[in-house]
């Protein structure tokens, strides 16, 4: 594993439904081998769900060479990723102007460690 971590944070929401919610929850206590697999094999170290309400954020750890091109190939050729996917697809709704259901990446707005460099 790479000393060169490179951090990536996106955002998404769920339906408004406390059901909906309550599965999709679930759903991420035993996540399926064969996602986890694919997810390593991406380049993925480490990944972590936050969920407030309906408004999810994902953080992710990745090695240097990580591109989502690569994470979203290697999905589509695995039959279990692609019905995991679409699966969670249906939990989903876009983020306020947003033109799809997909993970949307954030802006990094403050890093303190980067500023106390400077400080």
């Amino acid at each position: 594993m790479s000393t060169n971590v490179i951090r990536h944070c996106l955002a998404l929401d769920l339906r408004d439904d406390p059901a909906v919610i309550a599965q999709y929850d679930r759903y991420h206590e035993a996540v399926w081998p064969e996602v986890l697999d694919a997810l390593r094999a991406s380049g993925i170290i480490d990944m972590t769900i936050w969920r407030r309400e309906t408004r999810l954020v994902m953080l992710i750890e990745t090695e240097p060479d990580f591109s989502f091109d690569k994470l979203v190939a290697g999905a589509d050729v695995h039959p279990r990723v692609m019905e995991w996917n679409a699966l969670m697809a249906s939990f989903q709704r876009p983020l306020p102007n947003a033109t799809s259901t997909e993970w949307q990446p954030m802006k990094l707005a403050f890093n303190m460690q980067a500023q106390m460099k400077r400080a």
